[in-house]
């Protein structure tokens, strides 16, 4: 039911749209479940707004979303040691390329 309707209670679907905005659809993969046409992902919203509307805790459900189906649901994967080098990533290029560039321009001089 909850799939494409809004909740009542303006704060629970504000929570709602939160969590489904940082949630990853597990057939789009690169969409959101809010953006997603997925029957999965709708599947998914309306659990969400199901389990916000009885009370449960955006935190609580995401977690129960992570134990089901791994931190790739989430957009925003936990820093643990085995995803330090996704985190770090963004940072070693940056550095990499500042360093390629500052030895270009080193040689032109």
């Amino acid at each position: 039911r909850w799939a494409n309707e809004q909740l009542p209670d303006p704060r629970q679907e504000a929570a709602a749209q939160n969590l489904i905005g940082s949630l990853r659809c597990l057939v789009c993969q690169g969409q959101s479940i809010a953006d997603s046409d997925a029957d999965l992902a709708g599947s998914m919203r309306a659990m969400v707004r199901t389990r916000i509307a009885a009370g449960e805790r955006p935190q609580a459900i995401r977690t129960w979303l992570i134990a089901r189906y791994g931190n790739w649901v989430s957009f925003t994967p936990p820093v643990e040691p085995l995803t330090w080098p996704l985190w770090a990533a963004p940072l070693v290029l940056l550095l990499g390329g500042l360093w390629l560039a500052r030895n270009r321009f080193a040689k032109r001089r």
